[in-house]
């Protein structure tokens, strides 16, 4: 496996994207949680993202609201059925864990589907952020609480001062 990587400018802070044999195979925010090793991704070289990023500008612009790029996704069979299924929450939308987990087929696994939720890859394109709590309220978030407050007001057309 050939491994490269690039680190763009966001909303959110610095973005390392990562590709697996050309393929986008990770995106981590700065001091995420389960961000693997800096020396595990490959050389530096911005040739293989170049969609990722078109994309990703785009959604920051407010001008795209779905994401349409090959990913190369390292997991398990239920992790990758999470992801997944993550990627069919709309944008401006939320599910619960619980929700997911029914959709599944598996309505007692939620906490299994939140820490599944917890590994994802690639944050934002695979939009965890949009999972919450059964009361609502906002949950763990790799990238931050505060980063997924504002990702899912940015999304809801509130700016900083919606819901979340």
């Amino acid at each position: 496996m050939h491994r490269q990587h690039t680190i763009v400018d966001s909303p959110y802070g610095p973005l390392t994207l990562v590709a697996t044999d050309g393929v986008l195979s990770g995106l981590y925010m700065t001091e995420q949680r389960h961000r693997p090793p800096e020396e595990t991704f490959g050389e530096p070289d911005p040739r293989p993202f170049r969609e990722a990023v078109r994309q990703l500008d785009a959604y920051h612009a407010g001008e795209l609201t779905a994401f349409d790029l090959p990913l190369h996704l390292a997991g398990t069979p239920f992790q990758r059925s999470v992801w997944e299924l993550l990627r069919t929450i709309p944008y401006g939308q939320t599910r619960t864990y619980g929700e997911l987990a029914a959709e599944l087929g598996r309505p007692t696994a939620s906490r299994a589907v939140g820490l599944a939720n917890g590994r994802n890859p690639i944050g934002i394109i695979i939009p965890c952020h949009r999972v919450i709590g059964a009361s609502g309220g906002l949950t763990g978030y790799g990238g931050g609480l505060d980063r997924k407050r504002r990702l899912l007001a940015f999304e809801s057309g509130a700016g900083t001062g919606g819901l979340f």
